[in-house]
């Protein structure tokens, strides 16, 4: 391709041009295969990290722009990635800054509410282009809302990290922009590992909740669709699709007790996945429950160590007792240290580990960065091609940002529910009164990459 020969022309006068940076004291170093990798030795002493208390530097600064849900019913999202977007700038700041554009600059983060709708998203990330002048745009839960951030990011050419919308249509070939770059799983990822999972397990018959918007209607069809794909015996008894911030899930229930299920599957997030599960479990509904986001502990905890056996989980970050790699069980490790001293709201059990979309935020958000300190510039083309086919040995596990639609593919994991996981061995994550992911299950690149966009395949040649 001639764009691959290109992009190893670049690297080459890029890394003669900027070797010097990289002597600074990198966030991540070379690893065999990658070019780049997170370094758990560079870390910063993070005892003096206080996400209720994050100094923001002063002076020219890297400006990015925090998009999440910080009012109304799901303003727990705003809230629960606060600490992911300040731990890595507290260390990034500690470590001096970044060195762009001749200078050595320390992260800023501002703050915009995107209320969980398209409007007010699209208002709040034209305030911190045009008025705050940011850098980098971060977010954000729902995919409504991220289609209005990433159109205002192609408008006004700033850098989109999507570390939290899922649907694939974010990414096809209508909706694609060069300023947007996912790295987390999108729709058919998920669901094609999770049915490759069950297709080496027996259940044959499962119902399907999810909310009835873009994401949940997309994460149903490419369940179903490859479900078929591995398991065809496999049978849907029922399916259901319900609003946004559901408050009684009744109905729901008491259709899925008479299908009689061997699974409930579901892709609702927060608050709606943790209302699910506890009426689910007030209602009699006591199967497994296959899921991605109903693993906040204290709703865990709320509905006990029974009611949470033998829960699936599917994320593209897990830990269990057992985490994979040195840089996540420091993280893990570090992190939990840390929360011991912090104050409400932070002092929760939400917030004891940085396990599943926590932890995957954080390796994501230092993957920015590293991108940024090895492009040298904060120019946002200069950007794209550093990123565009970059290979990065993150906290756990290589990921391999894909140049045609910006979708990042890696190994993902599944987990089952066992028992509570105190004390499994010394400084393991543990589960405080509910049923812990104990055994983590990978489930390699080769099972679940996703096709390109039929639009999007010669986009780079």
């Amino acid at each position: 391709m001639i764009f691959k020969h290109r992009k190893v022309l670049y690297r080459v006068t890029f890394v003669l041009s900027v070797a010097a940076v990289f002597m600074l004291g990198p966030l991540g170093g070379t690893a065999p295969g990658a070019d780049s990798s997170f370094d758990p030795a560079a870390m910063s002493d993070m005892s003096d990290f206080d996400p209720n208390n994050f100094q923001q530097p002063e002076g020219d600064t890297i400006k990015l722009g925090y998009l999440q849900i910080m009012s109304g019913a799901a303003a727990g999202n705003g809230e629960l990635f606060w600490p992911v977007v300040t731990w890595v700038a507290h260390d990034i700041n500690k470590r001096g800054g970044i060195m762009v554009d001749g200078k050595k600059k320390k992260i800023e983060i501002l703050k915009g509410d995107t209320q969980g709708k398209p409007a007010a998203a699209r208002k709040e990330t034209e305030r911190l282009c045009l008025e705050e002048n940011v850098d980098l745009l971060w977010g954000t839960s729902g995919s409504h809302t991220a289609k209005a951030i990433a159109d205002v990011a192609e408008e006004y050419k700033v850098p989109f990290l999507n570390c939290l919308s899922l649907s694939d249509e974010l990414m096809n070939e209508k909706n694609f922009n060069r300023y947007t770059f996912r790295t987390l799983s999108n729709t058919t990822q998920w669901n094609m590992a999770l049915s490759y999972y069950f297709s080496k397990r027996p259940e044959t018959k499962f119902s399907i909740l999810c909310q009835d918007y873009m994401y949940g209607h997309a994460m149903a069809d490419a369940f179903k669709k490859y479900l078929n794909k591995y398991k065809p015996e496999a049978e849907i008894v029922s399916e259901d699709y319900h609003k946004l911030w559901l408050k009684d899930f009744a109905p729901y229930m008491t259709k899925i007790m008479a299908a009689n299920p061997d699974i409930l599957y579901t892709a609702d997030w927060l608050p709606d996945g943790d209302n699910l599960i506890n009426q689910a479990r007030s209602m009699g509904v006591n199967l497994p429950i296959a899921n991605i986001y109903i693993t906040n502990p204290d709703t865990l905890a709320s509905v006990g160590v029974e009611g949470t056996r033998n829960m699936i989980f599917c994320y593209s970050w897990m830990s269990g007792d057992t985490p994979q790699t040195k840089a996540q069980k420091k993280l893990m490790k570090e992190w939990h240290e840390q929360w011991k001293t912090w104050e409400a709201p932070y002092d929760s059990l939400l917030y004891i580990w940085p396990d599943f979309v926590v932890g995957q935020t954080i390796s994501d958000t230092y993957w920015l960065f590293d991108v940024i300190q090895r492009t040298g510039t904060l120019d946002p083309e200069k950007i794209i091609k550093v990123w565009e086919d970059d290979v990065y040995k993150a906290i756990q596990g290589v990921r391999t940002m894909r140049a045609a639609d910006h979708q990042a593919v890696f190994d993902m994991y599944v987990g089952e529910a066992t028992y509570p996981t105190r004390e499994v061995y010394e400084g393991a994550p543990y589960s405080e009164g509910y049923a812990g992911v104990h055994k983590v299950i990978k489930i390699p690149q080769k099972y679940c990459t996703p096709p390109v966009p039929e639009g999007l395949k010669d986009r780079v040649e």
